[in-house]
């Protein structure tokens, strides 16, 4: 069966509903992770809440956090299993058990105010990830707030030591795949110097692609070996980051 997995931080799904809704008619992604989406689940407009043709979990409180799931009923005619990881003290991620695999939405704090508490959550959800990749396959969509390498930077972008592009947190990246997880969209297009996904929000940065590339499908090995696109659909919605979208083939 082929399957279509996307990823979206939504800077604020209250400012991008619409947004989010046309994408999601457009495109038809079997499933779509969302990340800060800053709203509590009675804040959400009807449509959001209950989406046509989709089972859909939000998980936040407000704030600079919440992430959720939509899965499609194509795929998963009866509800599917949604949960928490037990790390998780902030509506940051969200699993759910569907088609054979886990699947969870991440958004790891940027560590501006607290980098301590970044690395501590990037230690968690590597030794989350390792435990639950051993047992059934795994994948990670999300706002991973890592540059992994200086590929995933524009030039003018690249500044050793700044949080995002530290040896520490790259290293933490690498523990991640180190645990049997494929980063496809690199695997994809390994010498690609311009696949950015967030931009900042000034200086037409994102017009002129001066961007990071932070936001991430990361895919067990056999589900990766299928993969056959990754891209960032950076001509869709308002935030600040764009979808990225993985196909896999049959």
């Amino acid at each position: 069966m082929s399957l279509t997995i996307a990823t979206w931080n939504v800077n604020g799904i209250r400012a991008r509903s619409q947004q989010v809704l046309d994408w999601i008619a457009r495109d038809a992604p079997d499933i779509v992770c969302l990340q800060e989406t800053k709203a509590r689940p009675d804040q959400l407009p009807a449509l959001l809440f209950e989406p046509e043709d989709y089972w859909c979990r939000w998980h936040g409180h407000g704030g600079y956090s919440g992430v959720a799931i939509f899965v499609s009923r194509r795929i998963a005619p009866e509800a599917p299993a949604f949960a928490h990881p037990n790390f998780d003290f902030e509506s940051r991620i969200m699993t759910v058990d569907v088609a054979g695999v886990r699947v969870a939405s991440v958004y790891v704090p940027n560590g501006g105010k607290d980098f301590a508490a970044k690395m501590d959550f990037l230690g968690s959800l590597v030794q989350w990830a390792q435990a639950t990749a051993a047992a059934q396959p795994l994948v990670i969509c999300g706002d991973l707030n890592v540059a992994h390498t200086d590929l995933d930077l524009h030039p003018k972008e690249r500044k050793p030591g700044v949080i995002g592009q530290r040896p520490d947190e790259r290293t933490m990246f690498d523990r991640l795949l180190g645990g049997g997880l494929v980063d496809v969209g690199r695997t994809l297009a390994p010498e690609a110097d311009s696949m950015f996904s967030w931009w900042a929000p000034w200086r037409n940065m994102r017009q002129r692609n001066i961007g990071w590339r932070i936001d991430y499908v990361l895919a067990a090995q056999p589900l990766a070996a299928r993969a056959t696109s990754c891209p960032v659909l950076a001509d869709i919605g308002t935030s600040d980051h764009a979808p990225v979208v993985a196909t896999f083939g049959d």
